[in-house]
C-alpha cells in the first residue's frame, strides 16, 4: 500500500493544506504507506483525539496555538513551533 495525494518534492506549508472547523477535529492523510501514516490534523479549542496507542513512534509538531499531549499518563504543553514524540506502544492522547 503506498498512497499519496499529496506533492512530491515540492514546498508546502502544512497551515495552507487544512482549514479549522467550530467543535471539530480535521484529519488529512499526507502519505500513507504499510509502516505508518502521516498526517495533518487541525483541532478547534477543547477538541480531542482519545487515548490510544500506535505500533510505531509518532510526532506532533504544532504549528499554531497549543495543545495538551498526554503520554502515558503525563500531560506536555507543547506550543507552536515545538514538537513531541509519541513512543510506540505507549498510549497518548491529544486535546486542542
Amino acid at each position: 500500500m503506498n498512497t499519496n495525494s499529496f506533492p512530491i518534492s515540492k514546498s508546502v506549508r502544512a497551515q495552507d493544506e487544512i482549514e479549522y472547523q467550530n467543535g471539530s477535529v480535521v484529519s488529512k492523510t499526507i502519505l500513507k504507506k504499510e509502516k505508518g501514516n502521516l498526517s495533518l490534523f487541525a483541532f478547534d479549542k477543547g477538541q480531542a483525539l482519545s487515548e490510544h496507542a500506535a505500533p510505531f513512534d509518532a510526532m506532533i509538531l504544532v504549528t499554531d496555538g497549543k495543545a495538551e499531549v498526554i503520554i502515558g499518563g503525563k500531560s506536555n504543553i507543547v506550543e507552536a513551533g515545538e514538537m513531541i514524540i509519541m513512543p510506540a506502544n505507549i498510549p497518548h492522547a491529544e486535546i486542542g
